[in-house]
């Protein structure tokens, strides 16, 4: 978008559903789709159940378990820091770290205060987690359903794209 300031914050989506349901792979459609559009595109994903960056065996693992609290890697395509922590990180206090960019889609946290986009997998049955939820927006499944807010085809990454840029408030033609 070019229009890039560190004194605006991006718009955070938050793309939630229950486990198995595929939204991994709707982030990565809608992280493609986005950059398409010429966006720049930051992406959060919440593990619930923890998490080992570090490999067994390299520089940053060895570091860690000699007693470093924190390890950062930096090369010419790339920088990881890696944080010991005693309780998880809100998110919050990850957003700021990616300011620099046009959007910010987040996947998990579906309890938290931000605009919602679930996905519900191929076989559930379920109804959406957060259907009274004011702030989901939108739901992607494959199979039609009658809510509240618009259910996109879970393929659909074009037009789930559209919906989460209206939501956001940015433009949704493509620039590049």
């Amino acid at each position: 978008m070019g229009d890039i300031t560190p004194d605006r914050n991006p718009p955070v989506i938050l793309v939630v559903g229950w486990s198995g349901s595929g939204k991994t792979t709707l982030m990565e459609k809608l992280v493609a789709d986005l950059a398409d559009r010429g966006l720049r595109v930051a992406t959060v994903k919440h593990d619930a159940h923890g998490f080992e960056l570090d490999q067994p065996g390299k520089d940053t693992w060895r570091h860690r378990r000699a007693g470093a609290v924190a390890t950062a890697i930096s090369s010419p395509t790339g920088f990881a820091l890696v944080e010991g922590r005693a309780s998880e990180r809100p998110l919050e206090e990850i957003l700021p770290l990616l300011a620099r960019v046009d959007i910010i889609l987040v996947e998990g946290y579906k309890n938290l205060p931000y605009p919602k986009l679930e996905v519900i997998g191929p076989d559930s049955q379920d109804e959406p987690a957060c259907l009274g939820d004011p702030l989901l927006f939108a739901v992607a499944s494959d199979r039609p359903r009658t809510l509240r807010v618009p259910c996109l085809s879970r393929d659909d990454a074009a037009g789930i794209a559209r919906l989460v840029l209206e939501r956001a408030g940015l433009p949704s033609e493509r620039t590049t």
